[in-house]
């Protein structure tokens, strides 16, 4: 499509980029066929997020090759989210879908994912069906999804799909967030009217390997629980309440035992596990405090969310 760069596009496609050379020449192909099957106007965001591969390189060639397709270049690594923030700042379509570069997520979907649209849905989650992925890497992200459709209000199967679509009026509200911690397609249910849900395709990863481990896929758990809701430091207040109680009641328990039976050395290591109990929920308080504490500093410094080191395409 020559003239996209001219013509103000209807979709725009955001696509983080890590270590992806092996597949971004096909994943553009195989996008631009969808694309174009579709009859509107588009265009391609690449986010190149401080690739240390020759992604780069790839990426400038299909610029190249295309006016459609648009890149932005990290310095460096700044993480997945802010990869798709940026894409969605320099977005123009009128719906925004965000997709892998790792070809996980096939782009053919893409369709699936504008009939709700039309429908009225102000964002469209694809749910991935017949998952190639690791056992612990379903089962975590199992958990991942129960506890962000806790603290968001807005049940989803598969928060963690990257292939989604975003209203224009949704991405404009996300992007006005200057929050420096976001997982955006959580921040977005808090904006939409109404969401969708639509099942997708997941195919096995052709090259390189997967971005999200255990650990990373834990610490975003983590940061959605402090950053969506202030429930984990409320319990933690109210077991702390009950511990209180119950230690209270025990001392009167222990105080009558010994006016009635007399001094007595049973049950030491009970009160040992007891204690070591009392420890661990106040070091997991000061954990969630300190979590808390650590996100309001984030903030108060205003650093940069990330820095460009290149950018080609029209602005």
């Amino acid at each position: 499509m020559t003239d996209t760069e001219a013509a103000r596009p209807e979709i725009s496609v955001v696509i983080p980029v890590f270590n992806e050379a092996a597949t971004l020449e096909g994943l553009y192909h195989r996008l631009a066929k969808t694309l174009e099957a579709l009859g509107r106007p588009w265009e391609v965001i690449f986010v190149d997020d401080g690739s240390t591969d020759a992604s780069a390189d790839v990426l400038r060639m299909l610029h190249g090759e295309d006016p459609a397709v648009r890149v932005v270049r990290f310095t460096r690594n700044y993480g997945q989210h802010a990869a798709v923030y940026a894409g969605m700042e320099r977005s123009r379509g009128d719906v925004v879908v965000t997709l892998d570069a790792d070809l996980q997520n096939p782009p053919e979907e893409i369709p699936a994912l504008l009939r709700p649209l039309e429908q009225g849905a102000d964002v469209v989650g694809g749910a991935r069906t017949n998952r190639h992925d690791p056992w612990f890497r379903r089962a975590a992200s199992r958990l991942v999804n129960r506890a962000t459709s806790a603290m968001v209000g807005v049940r989803m199967t598969d928060y963690g799909c990257m292939l989604r679509a975003y209203r224009r009026n949704v991405v404009d509200q996300v992007v006005a967030c200057h929050e420096i911690s976001r997982f955006i397609p959580a921040l977005a249910n808090t904006f939409a009217a109404a969401v969708a849900e639509v099942p997708v395709e997941h195919a096995p990863r052709q090259a390189g390997r997967s971005k999200y481990g255990l650990l990373r896929l834990l610490r975003l758990n983590m940061d959605l629980m402090t950053g969506f809701s202030l429930l984990p430091i409320q319990t933690v207040s109210l077991a702390g309440v009950l511990v209180a109680a119950l230690g209270l009641a025990f001392a009167i328990f222990l105080g009558l035992r010994r006016l009635l039976v007399g001094p007595e050395v049973e049950g030491v290591f009970s009160l040992f596990a007891v204690l070591f109990f009392f420890v661990g929920l106040q070091i997991l308080a000061l954990g969630l405090i300190g979590e808390y504490v650590g996100r309001i500093y984030q903030e108060v410094r205003r650093r940069p969310r990330y820095v460009i080191a290149e950018v080609l395409g029209r602005p």
